[in-house]
């Protein structure tokens, strides 16, 4: 079975979607985690704008990456540029992916723009995943 894993700084946002949509749109085809280089745990507007599209993450879990071998995986993605840089060197044979998506958490705006800043990275991860599976699919 394909193994994929998300990471991102906190896993609270972006890496918690992907899972979740990976989970979603993959069923049992594929084995899904996510981690963070410094895990803050699972972020509230995540798991509601998660549940706006009928998908439950409440029970996932923020992972530090330090608790996976990369070796283990077949497919690693990392959603933001300071993951990139902190995660350990991925290795031989390994397909590694970078999508460098806003983090919603850390955006600086108004408390009324905070949930869509969420929706707007919602639909990135989704559409990402989308390709991400497709190819993954075809090459497997």
């Amino acid at each position: 079975m394909t193994k994929i894993l998300f990471v991102c700084t906190g896993n609270s946002a972006r890496s918690q979607m992907a899972e979740g949509f990976a989970r979603y749109y993959a069923g049992d085809q594929f084995e899904i985690r996510s981690a963070g280089t410094y895990p803050v745990g699972v972020n509230p507007y995540a798991i509601q704008v998660m549940q706006e599209v009928d998908l439950d993450i409440s029970g996932q879990t923020s992972d530090p990456l330090s608790e996976f071998s990369l070796q283990d995986f077949d497919c690693v993605v990392t959603l933001c540029d300071s993951a990139r840089a902190s995660c350990p060197v991925i290795p031989t044979g390994i397909e590694l992916h970078h999508w460098p998506l806003p983090d919603p958490a850390g955006l600086i705006v108004k408390s009324s723009e905070i949930i869509q800043a969420f929706r707007l990275v919602r639909h990135q991860v989704e559409q990402n995943v989308k390709a991400l599976l497709a190819t993954l699919t075809e090459t497997s």
